[in-house]
């Protein structure tokens, strides 16, 4: 356990804080020694807020564990930087914060999921609120946090000197599948909460021996080989890999949710929390004092640390957005279920008056804090609310005007089931159909018009999938004694530290305070995003220490042309035009075979293609490209694309077209980079035999001679640029800091519009040659 700063806890004395005091019957906290687990959680953070303000006397241990390289005590130094301790920080003032909290706040380093915990032994009070709050994680990585962590964490408890007031966090949930109200006492169920821990903890070595079935193994590879064979051996492996670890966490997913549902609850999540209650109950009985408290859906503040406050996205938030966005036709619910919401800081004020009360041991206590027994909010409620504010205060059109909210009829959950599921089925073989069609200027916008259907579709699976149960839960939780701990307040405190539901206003709380904080941070995340939908490339900025390298791509990045054009040029630029005919018959018979390799394999297609140069002279080849066919390629090139080129190397960059081409039919553009890399034709008595010397530097054979490129100048390909048009240019695109899709093929485009990559539209306009060279020898 170490101190933020300095080696022994500090106690400020009272006289020198200006702050609001609680009263007597807060003894508990006032001159004790508190544990909390969960403080970089939404309610934790309240939590250690209000005792920071509230309760200077009181001693504060955090349990807190390291996080992707970040400590413990880093994380709780950040957390203090957070808005919610803002009035906090202004009270003390900014110049006493840091001792403040090193002499009141110490960190314990620790996983809840190791069983080795060492606790201080002089605790009063501990507040666990730690805990997985995702309703759908795999099944191992639920009972981990939420029946395991409990174990350890008690089991630490005892094993120290001090004999603590547990408060343990659960959720009003735990109470299972039911109807009607629901009383705050023990859950009345059989379960071995050790039998299903051992189960649980079993599944993932299970399911990840399943995983590697051939059978399975096999659907793997040739779903990775349809979306990715294009772009290599490996991105594919990679990409199978990829959907295994997810077909492991789908399953492990799928048996957490199936055995709640078998045992009564709505979900894993509900199903570990109320095993997890079990826990706390077996170890603390007759040894410690147990309050266990039950929140319901814990949502913003009503007034503190101010109004509105809130940290992540919470439950209530994908269904109050995907309203707002349009995206939500209708909603899967029942008109009068109740949606059970409740302010953060009543929870807290809850929490810590639970705290001050320790029961006897042999007594454990139960406490709902929520709002639907004493002042229910239905789902037509808030659907109501929400069509009132989102028509005074519309959200945005991506530009084009604003959204008109929806009309929900609430057809049940069943209709709105079978409407899901026929518009998944529909937007799926739409997406496939589009793939495989012939691609044309229009694919794009119907690819973007995809993708936001395909949102809408998501947004209402994801609000099904997560209301699910509780939308047609029918249980109301008794709060009867939450209410009188309320009323035991002082006349005086009630108005600081109440937390009856009954207070909220529900049409201020939620047009005036909740919708707005919701709305406000993602209106501003939209607009940024509609205002640069289609990044535009960086400016280009000379090399720093390290060399700068641009690579692009030739067909349909640097020239309109592509392999069969270039082909067409140089043949029939050979042949008499008697033999036109027979030639355009003769290639349109192998477009079937040559389109199919293009679709598994760029090196495959090529490989293919080139086989109709066999045969030719390399003499006569070099004089067509000199003499006609040179001057026709370069006017096909893309202006933009050559005023790039020079770009990159005014800026000082290392310019490099690397191509599948082959290298007599690059000569053109040649001299317009540093650096040529393209396919080497093998030649026989002068002439080609249709076969190539060395794999055609396409897909991950192109990104591996980048990368080794880039070693041998120790250049930065962080600061680098690549250029493409092919999803085969996504390993090498991938490979820079700085990719810019040019005139992308449809599965590149989603690629780069998921990636957040540039997407640039390059045209070939007529060019002359000297047009195009113009200034290379000056460069």
């Amino acid at each position: 356990m170490t101190p933020l700063a300095f080696d022994r806890l500090w106690v400020q004395p009272l006289d020198q804080m200006d702050i609001n005091m609680p009263d007597d019957n807060q003894q508990q906290l006032e001159e004790g020694h508190l544990l909390l687990t969960g403080a970089t959680g939404f309610v934790g953070q309240a939590i250690l807020q209000r005792v920071l303000a509230n309760y200077p006397t009181t001693r504060i241990t955090l349990l807190t564990r390291s996080r992707r390289g970040t400590s413990g005590e880093q994380r709780i130094t950040k957390l203090m930087q957070r808005s919610v301790f803002q009035q906090w920080r202004e009270a003390v003032g900014d110049d006493a914060v840091k001792e403040t909290v090193a002499r009141r706040v110490r960190v314990l380093d620790a996983d809840l999921g190791n069983g080795q915990l060492i606790l201080p032994d002089d605790l009063t009070t501990m507040v666990h609120a730690a805990s997985t709050v995702s309703f759908d994680p795999p099944i191992d990585q639920a009972f981990r946090s939420n029946v395991r962590g409990v174990h350890n964490l008690y089991q630490a408890v005892l094993r120290s000197a001090g004999r603590p007031h547990i408060v343990h966090v659960s959720t009003a949930y735990v109470s299972a599948i039911q109807r009607g109200l629901v009383p705050e006492r023990s859950l009345n169920h059989d379960l071995d909460w050790q039998t299903e821990l051992k189960a649980a903890e079993a599944a993932r070595a299970a399911v990840e021996l399943d995983s590697r079935h051939p059978g399975v193994l096999r659907e793997f590879l040739a779903a990775a080989g349809r979306d990715h064979g294009r772009s290599g051996p490996r991105t594919t492996a990679a990409a199978a890999e990829e959907r295994r670890r997810e077909w492991v966490d789908r399953q492990l997913v799928e048996r957490g949710r199936l055995r709640a549902q078998v045992a009564g609850w709505t979900d894993i999540y509900t199903f570990t929390k109320a095993l997890g209650e079990r826990v706390a109950e077996t170890l603390t009985a007759g040894r410690l004092p147990l309050s266990v408290v039950r929140p319901a859906i814990v949502e913003s503040a009503l007034c503190h640390p101010y109004p509105g406050w809130i940290e992540g996205f919470k439950m209530a938030e994908p269904l109050i957005l995907a309203f707002g966005r349009g995206q939500l036709s209708e909603f899967p619910g029942r008109p009068d279920g109740i949606l059970d919401i409740i302010p953060v800081d009543l929870v807290v004020n809850a929490i810590l008056a639970v705290a001050a009360e320790p029961p006897p041991t042999t007594e454990p206590r139960y406490y709902h804090i929520g709002s639907g027994a004493r002042n229910p909010l239905t789902f037509r409620d808030i659907y109501q609310h929400m069509r009132s504010y989102f028509t005074k205060d519309p959200m945005p059109n991506g530009g084009y005007g604003h959204i008109t909210p929806p009309t929900w009829t609430f057809p049940g959950a069943a209709r709105t089931e079978r409407m899901l599921g026929a518009a998944e089925r529909v937007l799926d073989v739409a997406q496939s159909a589009l793939l495989v069609a012939p691609q044309s200027a229009r694919s794009r916008p119907w690819q973007d018009e995809l993708t936001r259907q395909q949102s809408e579709v998501d947004s209402l699976r994801r609000i099904s999938d997560l209301y699910g149960s509780y939308v047609q839960n029918e249980a109301t939780y008794s709060t009867d004694e939450l209410l009188a701990l309320h009323h035991a307040l002082p006349p005086d405190q009630v108005a600081e530290h109440g937390f009856d539901p009954a207070d909220i206003d529900w049409t201020w709380y939620l047009q005036d305070v909740h919708f707005p904080t919701v709305t406000g941070s993602r209106r501003r995340a939209d607009a940024r995003r509609w205002s640069s939908v289609q990044p535009s490339p960086r400016p280009l900025e000379p090399p720093t220490d390290r060399p700068t390298v641009a690579v692009f791509d030739l067909e349909g990045t640097v020239v309109g042309a592509k392999v069969i054009e270039t082909y067409l040029l140089a043949r029939l630029s050979d042949l008499p035009r008697s033999r036109w005919a027979g030639e355009l018959v003769d290639l349109v018979r192998g477009l079937p075979r040559y389109l199919g390799a293009e679709r598994r394999d760029q090196g495959e297609f090529l490989r293919t293609f080139l086989r109709r140069y066999e045969g030719a002279t390399e003499a006569d080849l070099r004089r067509l490209v000199t003499d006609r066919i040179g001057d026709a390629l370069l006017r096909r090139s893309h202006p933009e694309a050559i005023r790039q080129v020079r770009r990159h190397r005014a800026a000082g960059h290392r310019t490099v077209l690397v191509t599948g081409s082959l290298e007599v039919l690059v000569a053109p553009v040649a001299k317009l980079f540093d650096e040529v890399v393209c396919s080497r034709p093998n030649v026989r008595d002068g002439r080609f035999t249709g076969f190539l010397d060395s794999p055609p530097p396409v897909a991950e054979a192109r990104s591996a001679w980048l990368r080794h490129y880039a070693e041998s100048l120790d250049a930065d390909l962080a600061s680098s640029y690549a250029y493409g048009d092919s999803y085969s240019d996504r390993p090498t695109l991938e490979a820079v800091g700085n990719p810019v899709a040019v005139n992308p093929d449809l599965r590149l485009y989603r690629h780069a519009r998921s990636k957040r990559w540039p997407v640039v539209n390059w045209t070939a306009h007529t060019m002359t040659a000297s047009e195009v060279m113009i200034g290379t020898v000056n460069w």
